[in-house]
């Protein structure tokens, strides 16, 4: 088994996804009955649902497991490897279009994007682990490939297709990360979401630099329609996400040029 202090010796791993395999599960006798690295990442998923990163420990993981720490460490060498591992796993509750069928890209992009956007506002945790990983695991690679084939669907130059990758998922990324938040911040709270907005609003009244922007957002507010957080929510995300596709649309024609 290879430790942390040993790993610290080494040339620094980039992923637990390019480690040799073979060497999981096979390290000969003492590994724990009853365990394995599935079970670990489900475990681990659900304490970082619970809890958050800040509260995940190995030690954590093990009590929960029922085993020692030590016997983690028969299936992943650090505590980055079951981040990572977790990160993936998230990556396969996603339901992804079927870039071959018959539906139209725009739809199957949509698709894309409101389940990214509803993974990342389930997993709080997950945005920042995304940008600390390579994300190379099966699920996000298989993740990553459908949203290639789908934008490939539009018409734009190959040149092309990373920007509107961008436009798109970069936008998600943002917009299901602050809304995860706002969720995280109103839980702690015990209230509901439309109850915590009301207060936000009352309280940020108060003061008296903020006038003019509260009474010119809730102008916007009224204009944009909506009685709950949530409807307010998907009303600014549907039209953002409309917004980009008329844009991925109005770019088509200037890459045949």
């Amino acid at each position: 088994m290879v430790r942390a202090a040993q790993r610290s010796e080494e040339v620094p791993r980039t992923s637990v996804w390019l480690e040799d395999r073979t060497r999981r599960g096979g390290r000969g006798g003492g590994q724990p009955s009853g365990l394995d690295r599935e079970k670990i990442t489900e475990v681990t998923v659900r304490l970082l649902d619970a809890e958050g990163p800040a509260g995940f420990s190995m030690r954590r993981l093990a009590a929960e497991l029922r085993v020692t720490a030590m016997s983690v460490y028969w299936y992943v060498d650090t505590k980055d490897d079951l981040l990572e591992l977790a990160l993936d796993r998230t990556f396969g509750e996603l339901t992804l279009p079927d870039p071959a069928g018959d539906e139209d890209w725009r739809d199957q992009l949509r698709t894309l994007a409101r389940e990214y956007r509803a993974l990342l506002v389930r997993h709080p945790w997950l945005s920042p682990l995304a940008g600390r990983f390579l994300n190379i695991g099966p699920n996000a690679l298989t993740f990553s490939r459908v949203i290639q084939q789908v934008i490939s669907r539009t018409g734009l130059p190959a040149h092309g297709v990373t920007g509107a990758i961008s436009a798109v998922f970069q936008f998600v990324y943002g917009y299901g990360t602050i809304e995860g938040h706002f969720h995280a911040r109103v839980a702690a709270t015990g209230m509901t979401p439309d109850a915590y907005h009301r207060h936000a609003l009352s309280e940020v009244k108060q003061s008296p630099d903020a006038g003019e922007v509260i009474e010119e957002s809730t102008r916007i507010m009224a204009a944009r329609g909506g009685d709950t957080v949530e409807e307010m929510l998907e009303r600014d995300f549907a039209f953002a996400l409309d917004l980009l596709v008329a844009g991925i649309e109005a770019m088509v024609p200037r890459g045949r040029d």
